[in-house]
């Protein structure tokens, strides 16, 4: 007669502890703890099995946290429920984790969970009135050294929400590369397929760079910035060290890289004898491809001069959009003024002629005239009689003076250059 055995988990029992955990599923019952999390416990944690003739019938799995421990997985073979097999294991689990000096052990069911009488059975009482959290951790420990090699960084949260105005821009961004990329089984259901690689082209300071990384803020993605004039001082040489960074993005399992002022190495070819730059043009005309090749990716390359591109570079099947950046409009300089303010002085300030004394200003501009008209006004309280303490703050004169003083970054003449680019280049 077959003899029912509990035993401490060994390495040979995860391909039963596979068959349970799909057994469970299949009756529409989604763990709280993902597969990988519950192997781990299994060899690094505590577990116990239920064997019978040699075949794992069932298992529970736990984990310690300080004085408390957790339930990661409870299973038994459906041709084997209700022998009493859940309830028995859970005791020789919680006795198995005992002398660590526990003093509560609790679990964390589905509400489609339909077997809990192991758990009552047990003295488990079911809490009422609590609602469960969790978030998930974008970049994994694993990951970490790899990004830390190649310069890169986890953005912080909320980066999106922070830009001032543009929405146009953001829109366009948040459709077509954003959404795609962060739900890709809604954009599978719709036959979308997620973007790889963008452009971003514009005037100097209109925030290219801040969208790239408020998009990979967005995602909850790596964000890994590629400097050419650093790469170009690599015994390897530019072309060499351009490749061997892109070899070791390939280790991150999600990421946004950005290349700013990408014509400095994506630029026109021609000419005789060819200049030095066409090897790294060439060299990142073939890494593209092979980068697309891979899923959870995107390439941001951003200039403020797209004509001086590689028309080869530009071209469908590299890039998925060519999308413009350009200067505030009215409605987004409201905002990016409405930024910069002191709240407590807001209600007082002339914002619709500071608005309108900006037409032409790139977000930078606007960023810098209000940081002179704050520094004038500190300054300016500081010397005076009445010292710090009776001064309310920058006024709408301040402003005004500092914008006055303050050139615009792009000219006229640039401008139009953008618009004309924007008909005959951009593709969104």
């Amino acid at each position: 007669m077959a003899q029912l055995r509990f035993r401490d988990f060994h390495p040979d029992d995860i391909d039963g502890i596979l068959h349970l955990w799909e057994e469970l599923r299949a009756t529409g019952v989604e763990p709280v703890y993902g597969l990988s999390e519950v192997l781990a416990s299994c060899q690094q944690d505590h577990a116990v099995v239920a064997v019978l003739d040699d075949v794992v019938i069932g298992a529970a799995v736990g984990r310690a946290a300080h004085a408390q421990g957790w339930i990661v997985f409870l299973s038994t073979a459906s041709a084997h429920q209700h022998q009493g097999i859940g309830g028995r294991m859970l005791a020789a689990l919680e006795k198995r984790m005992a002398p660590i000096g526990l003093s509560k052990l609790s679990v964390l069911l589905p509400d489609t969970a339909l077997r809990v009488d192991a758990f009552k059975n047990q003295g488990f009482e079911a809490k009422k009135n609590l609602v469960y959290f969790e978030r998930q951790i974008p970049v994994q420990r694993n990951e970490l050294s790899a990004l830390r090699e190649l310069g890169g960084r986890l953005m912080p949260r909320g980066l999106w929400d922070s830009i001032g105005g543009m929405q146009h821009e953001k829109d366009l961004l948040e459709r077509r590369l954003v959404m795609p990329l962060a739900r890709p089984d809604l954009a599978e259901r719709f036959g979308v397929v997620p973007p790889s690689a963008v452009v971003l082209f514009g005037p100097p300071g209109t925030g290219k760079t801040t969208f790239a990384r408020a998009i990979a803020s967005r995602l909850e993605w790596s964000f890994v910035e590629v400097f050419p004039s650093r790469l170009a001082s690599d015994p390897a040489g530019l072309a060499g060290a351009l490749r061997e960074t892109f070899t070791k993005i390939a280790d991150l399992e999600h990421a946004v890289v950005f290349i700013d002022e990408v014509e400095e190495i994506a630029v026109q070819r021609g000419g005789e004898p060819p200049s030095a730059m066409q090897g790294v043009t060439n060299e990142l005309l073939k890494i593209i491809p092979m980068f697309r090749d891979q899923p959870n990716r995107l390439l941001v390359c951003a200039t403020n001069f797209i004509r001086a591109l590689d028309t080869a570079f530009l071209r469908h099947g590299r890039f998925d959009y060519v999308i413009p950046i350009g200067l505030p409009d009215s409605d987004a300089r409201t905002s990016i003024w409405s930024r910069y303010i002191p709240p407590h002085v807001l209600a007082d300030i002339d914002v619709d002629a500071l608005v309108s004394s900006t037409d032409g200003f790139s977000p930078a501009d606007i960023e810098y005239a209000a940081q002179k008209a704050s520094q004038g006004a500190l300054e300016r309280a500081l010397s005076s009689d009445a010292g710090v303490d009776g001064a309310a703050g920058p006024s709408s004169s301040d402003y005004l003076d500092a914008v006055a003083d303050t050139r615009a970054t792009v000219s006229r003449e640039v401008a139009d250059a953008f618009l004309e680019d924007i008909e005959s280049i951009a593709r969104v």
